[in-house]
């Protein structure tokens, strides 16, 4: 089984490296629930029922996929086990 959950993009913060050649952005993300999913026919029914609230917090070092994320922009994250605990 897998579980769908929307979230917006509260912040982008690009940090400083030692690299010159080198990114490293952090992504901070909030569950979406109101407005952020107006148009968006799927909702964040599959994990939360009512007000859903959540925190995601990502650091990314792909210059390619910082370039995906836009402050303010609704993502859908797929929940799926990858394997199965001890």
């Amino acid at each position: 089984m897998t579980v769908r959950a929307m979230f917006y993009v509260k912040e982008i913060n690009h940090r400083v490296t030692g690299d010159a050649s080198s990114v490293n952005v952090e992504v901070k993300m909030g569950a979406a629930f109101g407005g952020y999913l107006k148009g968006l026919p799927e909702g964040n029914g599959d994990w939360s029922k009512w007000t859903p609230s959540g925190d995601l917090s990502i650091t990314i070092t792909n210059p390619g996929a910082i370039e995906q994320f836009e402050i303010g922009e609704v993502y859908s994250l797929t929940f799926e086990r990858a394997a199965k605990a001890d």
